[in-house]
């Protein structure tokens, strides 16, 4: 620590000229947006997180939860409705439902609803997008239907091998009390640095993507639709603001910015390292690519008949 500032005291001058570029006053932007967007519904998640694991005992979800796992699933992804908060919320609070012995199958279901489908982004989406109605209900279903089909695939085709189960540090003969803040530190600390991680990348993308390649992705449908599917997870902005960035594309079709706002709460940058994190990179390499293939078909389905 002390050699590193020595050495920032002794470049200051090349150092306050390189941060001054007008590349790096757009990346640090981008990086401080999404943190400060999506730290505060981190921090969300981590609580419910640890009022799952601490104050709710396992027994409640056996008797929440259908026994049937095909029925677990759109039971769990309709329940992500009710958490309002962004993706970042969404990954500790499956890790803590896995934990407390819900399905994975069903947990994943909630992982990828509950930051698309929340009275948050809904009602986001709607002041959005005052003049198309049906983009509020057009998101709430493609969302809900991919959400549900990737939980019915991985209990079709997921294997036990490829998950590694959320580790959480054991607080055996504390209390409640210490149990709790022990469990909210560790989640803070382990799914913030991936936050960060993912905030610089999104931030670099952001900050080299030349903007004269949307308006030529523009013209073309397909196109559109899938550059502004990769554009959601390379930019990862927070579910609750991305419906704002999507109005303001305009030259993009209703169908591409739905695509937009369906892909971007499931898969994004820092979305695939805090599921890397939390449940182990080889389910993290797996889950992501079926998800942004499947968000992506739904999405032109579900605009093709509403929108």
């Amino acid at each position: 620590m002390i050699m590193l500032l020595l050495v920032v005291v002794a470049l200051q001058g090349p150092i306050r000229g390189a941060v001054s570029a007008p590349v790096m006053q757009s990346w640090m932007t981008v990086f401080v947006a999404v943190v400060v967007q999506a730290l505060p519904f981190l921090v969300l998640g981590v609580l419910l997180s640890a009022v799952l694991a601490v104050f709710v005992p396992p027994s409640f979800f056996a008797r929440a939860m259908p026994k049937r796992p095909a029925l677990a699933v759109p039971v769990a992804g309709m329940s992500g409705a009710v958490l309002p908060g962004c993706e970042c919320a969404s990954v500790p609070v499956a890790g803590a439902l896995v934990r407390r012995g819900v399905t994975p199958a069903a947990a994943f279901a909630f992982l990828l609803s509950a930051p698309a489908i929340n009275p948050i982004v809904l009602t986001a989406t709607a002041v959005a997008f005052p003049g198309n109605p049906r983009m509020v209900l057009a998101r709430f279903v493609a969302s809900l239907l991919v959400a549900c089909a990737m939980g019915w695939l991985w209990q079709r085709l997921g294997r036990a091998d490829w998950l590694r189960p959320p580790e959480r540090p054991s607080y055996d003969g504390a209390g409640k009390g210490a149990a709790f803040w022990g469990s909210v530190r560790h989640d803070v600390m382990h799914a913030g640095g991936f936050l960060v991680v993912g905030a610089m990348a999104a931030a670099t993308l952001k900050a080299v993507v030349p903007e004269g390649w949307l308006r030529s992705a523009a013209d073309n449908p397909v196109v559109a639709v899938l550059a502004l599917a990769v554009l959601a997870v390379l930019l990862s902005i927070c579910s609750e603001a991305d419906a704002f960035v999507a109005a303001s594309l305009s030259q993009f079709s209703l169908t591409a910015r739905l695509a937009f706002l369906v892909v971007g709460p499931m898969i994004d940058l820092k979305l695939f390292a805090m599921q890397a994190a939390t449940f182990g990179r080889g389910f993290a390499l797996r889950f992501a690519p079926v998800t942004f293939v499947l968000a992506v078909l739904v999405s032109v389905l579900v605009g093709g008949v509403l929108l």
